[in-house]
């Protein structure tokens, strides 16, 4: 199945791997059956340029075509390679925190499995690593195969919750990066089911600087980052590290709150001097009551959004459950 992967050097792979491996390489699979063996070439010609032990960790993510099975026959040929399969679909930032538990590196990369980001670029990550530097992010320089609406929202969406939030997110960083130890721990000691690594990671602080780079298009397959998905995910980024959407909505409510008096004493004006209001109309009033009403169901699903995910934490469930590992057990710290 994969005869054009090269196991030339299997004998001295097997014995690298009995020592911890100083590099670790996450990378989220969901149905990437058409890229599982680049990515894996890709990688290993990198990693094998450090000259250290490394292993490349791969998440299946609920995959329902014939992911899981190329990752066990990935394992089998190079025993760096090391899978997990979760038991669902339980989206890209649970994969990434599943890897993180299971990351056994001094160092641990976060890649996407596609080849958007180029492993190249992880070379530039650890020299900057090497000078000291506990999280090296990826920055987007050029960005190909986008759409002109992916761009916008995204540079959109970066600015906004750079705006919104105490935490200084880096603007065009995505979840490519490259973090020290310290790092990981600190993120796997933070138990939030509404997860935004990029928020968290910057959130934990110590030394961090970028390395920018050009994002290429997809290597094969199409983008399983739907627009749903991407609004679900702005969601969680903005009420996971702010409070200003309840703080608009109190904004809202002193707003009508001072134009209603303003239109109290505007009526008492008119009827004291005997003009004629104008717009005084049971339509008018209806307006105004359906259009206030609209703002305070808004309101409402805004602390419904903040309250659901207090009812998702205090349930307590399991972040995600493992239906299968390849060579995970024997390796877990």
């Amino acid at each position: 199945m994969i005869a054009n992967i090269q196991i030339a050097a299997l004998e001295q792979q097997k014995a690298g791997s009995a020592s911890s491996p100083v590099f670790s390489i996450i990378a989220p699979v969901h149905n990437e059956e058409d890229v599982l063996r680049e990515l894996y070439r890709r990688v290993r010609d990198v990693m094998d340029q450090t000259g250290e032990a490394w292993e490349l960790l791969l998440i299946d993510d609920g995959s329902t075509d014939s992911s899981a099975a190329l990752i066990a026959s990935l394992n089998t040929a190079d025993v760096r390679v090391r899978g997990i399969s979760l038991s669902r679909n339980y989206g890209f930032q649970v994969a990434v925190s599943a890897g993180l538990d299971h990351a056994q590196g001094d160092a641990v990369v976060l890649i996407d499995a596609d080849l958007q980001d180029p492993p190249e670029v992880i070379l530039d990550m650890i020299e900057r690593w090497q000078e000291g530097y506990e999280v090296v992010y990826g920055v987007r320089g050029e960005r190909d195969g986008e759409t002109w609406f992916k761009k916008v929202t995204a540079s959109a969406f970066y600015r906004l919750i750079q705006r919104i939030t105490n935490v200084d997110i880096p603007l065009d960083t995505g979840d490519f990066r490259l973090m020290d130890r310290r790092v990981v721990d600190a993120i796997k000691a933070m138990p939030e089911r509404s997860r935004f690594l990029r928020g968290m990671v910057s959130w934990v602080g110590y030394r961090q600087t970028g390395v920018v780079y050009h994002r290429h298009s997809r290597y094969a397959g199409r983008t399983k980052f739907t627009l749903k998905k991407m609004v679900r995910f702005a969601l969680d980024a903005i009420t996971s590290f702010s409070y200003f959407p309840l703080q608009l909505a109190s904004y809202v409510g002193f707003f009508f709150a001072g134009l209603s008096a303003l239109a109290i004493l505007v009526v008492i004006a008119l009827r004291l001097f005997g003009a004629d209001a104008p717009l005084m109309g049971q339509a008018t009033t209806l307006v105004v009551v359906l259009f206030l009403g609209s703002v305070q169901l808004i309101c409402l699903g805004i602390i419904g959004e903040y309250l659901g995910r207090i009812y998702d934490e205090v349930k307590a469930r399991p972040l995600y459950l493992i239906d299968r590992k390849w060579g995970i057990e024997e390796a877990v710290k």
